[in-house]
């Protein structure tokens, strides 16, 4: 019997990179896994590529984390078609140089990074078992983010380095409070940072933007199915399933900043996360 037979697994942003080299290691385990992605013409591609791993269990369905409306639509086709989800990685990430904001208006690699995939977690969390796992997939860069709570949105003084690493403190801080938040239902979430990964995110689909610099700089990186095994490792090994709000690298408990320690911190972000989410 496969590791993950039966299982029903969900990966974002699983039509590239790490997404990509996730689902397929989930496929080859056993488990049935949907691919979580916008574009619909990215994640065909996809789809067909992997369809060699798990033909009858590999499925698409499209969503916008940066779209309230789809998200929740989302969650309800996954209950109605698919009735329990035993393992969610939060994978899907977002950068950009200038200021973009989300359909709800929130500043878009906040909205995206972290509140894109708050909503669909907690959209999501009645279907999952004991015994389940979340994988939120945060990044170093965590150590270098502040939650500007005056100002989350970033109207004053935006720059590329100061909404990724708050979008990414927030996932270490999302991870630490939903796991508390869990202990009684037997659901673990973990984090971890995948090292330094050759992807696309930061590169600008339609102009191309920032290829060049990832080509010259690609043979210093960690391909894709090397940064995802820390994600792959904390969704499936059998070592991980009572470890619940850690934050992961290399397969092994890792050091994070102080503040990403911070449970106050983590529990007002929680609640902030969840007037937000109402609208």
């Amino acid at each position: 019997m496969s590791l993950l037979e039966k299982k029903t697994a969900i990966v974002t942003g699983a039509n590239s990179g790490m997404g990509m080299a996730t689902t397929k290691a989930l496929l080859k385990e056993g488990a049935r896994v949907i691919m979580l992605c916008r574009s619909e013409k990215r994640g065909q591609e996809a789809y067909k590529t992997l369809l060699q791993y798990g033909k009858d269990r590999l499925f698409l369905v499209l969503c916008d984390l940066g779209d309230y409306d789809s998200i929740k639509a989302f969650a309800k086709e996954i209950k109605e078609k698919f009735g329990h989800l035993d393992i969610l990685v939060n994978n899907a990430g977002f950068i950009s140089l200038d200021r973009q904001e989300t359909k709800e208006g929130l500043e878009r690699q906040f909205g995206i990074n972290h509140i894109g995939h708050f909503l669909l977690t907690t959209e999501l969390l009645d279907i999952m078992p004991e015994g389940s796992r979340i994988v939120n997939v945060a990044s170093g860069a965590h150590k270098a983010g502040k939650i500007h709570f005056e100002d989350i949105n970033l109207h004053r003084g935006f720059n590329v380095i100061k909404a990724y690493s708050q979008s990414k403190l927030a996932n270490v801080l999302f991870t630490r409070e939903l796991a508390r938040r869990l202990t009684d239902k037997g659901i673990t979430v973990n984090c971890c940072h995948p090292g330094a990964v050759a992807t696309n995110m930061g590169v600008n689909r339609d102009t191309g933007f920032g290829k060049t610099v990832m080509r010259i700089l690609k043979p210093f990186f960690l391909t894709p199915e090397q940064g995802a095994r820390t994600a792959i490792f904390l969704a499936t090994d059998p070592s991980v399933k009572d470890i619940s709000g850690e934050y992961f690298y290399k397969c092994r408990i890792a050091g994070s900043s102080k503040r990403s320690k911070d449970l106050e911190l983590a529990k007002r972000l929680y609640e902030l996360s969840e007037q937000l989410v109402k609208g």
